[in-house]
């Protein structure tokens, strides 16, 4: 994105009513109609484009403190840098509930941070917040389970989701996996319990086999 400012030919303490002056007159004198030659049409068009776009952010007060502060931040370029940036940023909008931001934030940190689970479950419970993004957040929780298999807590989350689109088998095997990682946790005791009457395909054990996890727990010595 090009300078807001310098497209529209403004200082940064300039005001809203020039903010619109100058975009009026610079709407005007290079509209795309004026110029007949294709060429000079088609760089009319490419400046039209971010003549809009500039006057959009600086018009709106909220978008331009944004796009202030935004600029004001110092450029970061190491990868781990982004990724740490973005996703501080994402647990903020996360926490004031501003959900398509925090997804947009915590993608980039996903981007730029493969290989931090925290990252990868960040984003899985801001996609949550969507029905319609809720199978790429359990796809973004298992990969935070690959990377650390050892978290209970990401194991716990995954069967709270996977219960809520009625996957219960499925939930109930993330709260066992929780438990035999957290077996003291209260909360995870809880969820496991919850899901310990989950009926579907295979959830009897086969005669002669041992019980589940959740037997062994409530099996008096």
């Amino acid at each position: 994105m090009r300078d807001c400012y310098e497209v529209l030919g403004i200082p940064r303490e300039a005001t809203a009513a020039q903010v619109r002056e100058a975009y009026v007159r610079l709407a005007r004198e290079r509209h795309p109609d004026r110029f007949p030659d294709p060429t000079q049409k088609q760089e009319a068009q490419e400046f039209f484009k971010h003549l809009t776009e500039a006057f959009n952010t600086l018009s709106n007060e909220r978008s331009r403190q944004q796009y202030d502060a935004e600029r004001a931040r110092p450029q970061l370029t190491a990868p781990a840098e982004i990724a740490a940036d973005a996703y501080a940023r994402g647990e903020q909008q996360l926490q004031a509930r501003d959900f398509h931001e925090a997804v947009s934030l915590l993608r980039t940190a996903v981007l730029h941070g493969p290989e931090v689970a925290r990252y990868h479950a960040s984003l899985a419970r801001a996609l949550a917040q969507n029905p319609h993004w809720i199978r790429e957040a359990m796809d973004e929780l298992d990969h935070a389970i690959k990377l650390e298999p050892r978290n209970a807590g990401f194991q716990a989350e995954l069967a709270r989701m996977l219960t809520g689109q009625g996957l219960k088998l499925r939930a109930r095997r993330a709260a066992e996996a929780a438990l035999r990682l957290a077996p003291h946790d209260p909360a995870i005791q809880q969820l496991a319990a919850e899901l310990g009457g989950a009926s579907g395909e295979a959830e009897v054990p086969p005669k002669g086999s041992p019980g589940g996890l959740l037997d062994r727990f409530r099996r008096k010595p």
